[in-house]
């Protein structure tokens, strides 16, 4: 069931992938900075500030759909044993949380002309800031802990408690009375924004999963990397420590191992 998440394989595909995948996104981009910059019409209240939706709206949904994701990883990991699945979602959680940040951050600029305030306590403000707290736990988790079964069972029951906090998010706008108008798109409904923003707004986000996907193949290979110097030089890599000179020896050493590894080892086949 899980051969396709051998690392040996993953590491063959993201070692070729990037160059294709930023390609990709170069175009998607560029096309739809295009279409939400120049091509997409004014909105008859906000004028051009609307155009922060097409950075705005896709953000907020790749954080949601990256924490959805690396929930459900790692429960499955927990569940089946399968530490890979634990490094997966390790490499998707910085993306979703600079995601995250951004959708705060273009929010708060899309407010001001909007609402009249940078920031105010709306429901689904406060629920993404939240969301932005448990991707800094998860992220701090992995840093603070050694023991990986620690981090593995620490990092999951944060990733299980953040993950409540995502239907809020989505639903909050129906809740609640909020400053956020209600969605426009839904899975059950045709949506209520016109197709002239609609495409633009579609465009950009697959835009910026083509960017998550180019920032996960790299860390996750980093992570491959990782795992296999641990195994063959067991002490090439020390133990975290309060004293950051040890910490630079034993990543000097790391690196100048880890161009071996990539060069030499049989462990990780090089695509062919």
């Amino acid at each position: 069931m899980f051969k396709f998440f051998e690392p040996n394989k993953i590491f063959q595909i993201t070692s070729r992938a990037p160059k294709y995948v930023l390609f990709l996104f170069i175009v998607v981009l560029s096309v739809g900075l295009t279409e939400a910059l120049f091509l997409s019409p004014e909105d008859y209240k906000q004028s051009d500030a609307v155009r922060i939706m097409y950075v705005h709206v896709p953000s907020a949904w790749i954080s949601l759909g990256i924490f959805s994701s690396i929930t459900f990883l790692s429960i499955s990991g927990f569940i089946f044993k399968n530490k890979n699945f634990f490094l997966i979602a390790k490499s998707l959680a910085p993306s979703g949380f600079v995601f995250n940040i951004i959708a705060l951050v273009t929010g708060s600029i899309w407010g001001k002309p909007t609402w009249g305030t940078w920031w105010a306590w709306d429901a689904r403000i406060t629920s993404m800031l939240i969301l932005a707290l448990f991707y800094a736990m998860y992220l701090i988790s992995w840093r603070i802990y050694e023991s990986e079964e620690k981090v593995f069972k620490i990092s999951t029951i944060v990733t299980i408690l953040g993950i409540v906090n995502v239907p809020i998010i989505k639903y909050s706008v129906d809740w609640w009375n909020t400053l956020h108008q209600p969605s426009s798109i839904t899975l059950t409904s045709a949506p209520s924004i016109h197709y002239t923003m609609l495409v633009p707004l579609v465009i950009m986000f697959f835009g910026m999963i083509l960017y998550s996907l180019i920032i996960f193949l790299m860390r996750y290979k980093t992570e491959l990397m990782k795992v296999k110097i641990k195994m063959l030089y067991p002490d090439a890599i020390a133990p975290r420590t309060k004293y950051f000179n040890a910490a630079s020896t034993a990543t000097a050493r790391s690196l100048a191992i880890a161009i071996r590894v990539y060069k030499d080892s049989d462990i990780i086949s090089k695509p062919k």
